[in-house]
């Protein structure tokens, strides 16, 4: 019986992607991506690229129909979530996010500082309130024999 020659299998192209419970997948994004799920969940933990804020990485957790746009030069790590004993893997889609506008330079030097701006500010109103909230809780003991019994030397302040 002839000996087949069988190809070592080629890296999978772009698009759709499986992975089976008990392994992980380790991917490093050049330019930003965009990974779908198809079937299954998984556990996607999110390295932070150079120059980006600490909330854009971490751990998410994608079921199917969730996507999630990556930062370029993120490394991400997939694991499956399946139920003990289910051995069917996740499907998803690796692609390339489509190119975005780069922001004007009104956008960057007014837009972004102006909406920083509004959020310290509501930051601040917020953190006010709870100051006059608290003060208000407090206010009987601030006026003299009420909410205590003074002792003899307050007493004789008053």
């Amino acid at each position: 019986m002839p000996h087949a020659h069988v190809a070592p299998s080629r890296r999978p192209a772009i698009g759709t992607w499986r992975l089976h419970p008990g392994h992980a997948m380790a991917l490093r994004s050049r330019q930003s991506a965009v990974l779908r799920v198809f079937c299954g969940r998984v556990w996607v933990t999110l390295g932070q690229p150079a120059g980006a804020t600490p909330q854009s990485a971490g751990d998410r957790f994608l079921a199917p129909g969730d996507v999630l746009t990556v930062p370029a030069g993120a490394r991400m790590v997939l694991e499956p979530i399946a139920p003990p004993g289910d051995a069917a893997p996740v499907h998803f889609d690796w692609t390339d996010a489509p190119a975005m506008a780069r922001p004007g330079r009104f956008e960057r030097e007014v837009g972004l500082p102006l909406r920083e701006l509004a959020a310290a500010l509501g930051h601040v109103a917020l953190a006010t309130v709870r100051v006059l909230r608290g003060l208000l809780g407090y206010g009987e003991f601030l006026v003299p024999g009420r909410g205590r019994v003074l002792s003899p030397l307050e007493s004789l302040r008053s």
